[in-house]
């Protein structure tokens, strides 16, 4: 990933380049210029530059593992363990949630699912029930008291044109 131009001159300037000296020259002496040579940098900058710490291959296996750290095969079976564990978790679980359906006729089968379905509805709280029935009763008078309108001026008309 590039850097910016700001954190390079600010890793420049920590090494101790001449940034001075940078800003004037054309680019392409700045490329040549842009890091010091390690024997130029000063003793904090060494410090910064010191290699990383060496692997575990480098270094050796300890003579005594960790007690808290586990073998390969240890973990693995340990795995297994849980893994079987599990299935057998999921199994209990599997014949305790579903048990076994009956044999039922046509009628005892239809009304049997009916009960389990209306066990799943949502039915509404007293609020909404009255709120629904008084806007339906409402509706219906509304209707009613059109429909008379309309049924008392055609007998009229009738009555006239008779």
């Amino acid at each position: 990933m590039p850097e910016s131009a700001e954190v390079v001159e600010a890793e420049l300037a920590e090494h101790g380049a001449d940034l001075e000296a940078l800003k004037q020259s054309p680019p392409e002496e700045a490329a040549v210029q842009e890091a010091p040579a390690p024997e130029e940098a000063s003793a904090e900058a060494a410090e910064e530059l010191r290699a990383p710490a060496p692997s575990r291959a480098d270094v050796g296996v300890p003579a005594e593992a960790a007690p808290d750290r586990i073998s390969r095969r240890e973990r693995r079976r340990e795995e297994k363990e849980r893994g079987r564990r599990r299935k057998e978790s999921e199994k209990r679980r599997q014949t305790a949630a579903e048990p076994q359906e009956r044999q039922r006729g046509a009628v005892s089968g239809f009304i049997v699912s009916c009960w389990a379905e209306l066990k799943r509805v949502q039915w509404p709280d007293r609020e909404t029930l009255i709120q629904a029935t008084a806007i339906t009763v409402v509706f219906i008078a509304a209707l009613a008291a059109y429909l008379g309108i309309l049924d008392a001026i055609f007998n009229w008309l009738v009555q006239r044109i008779l």
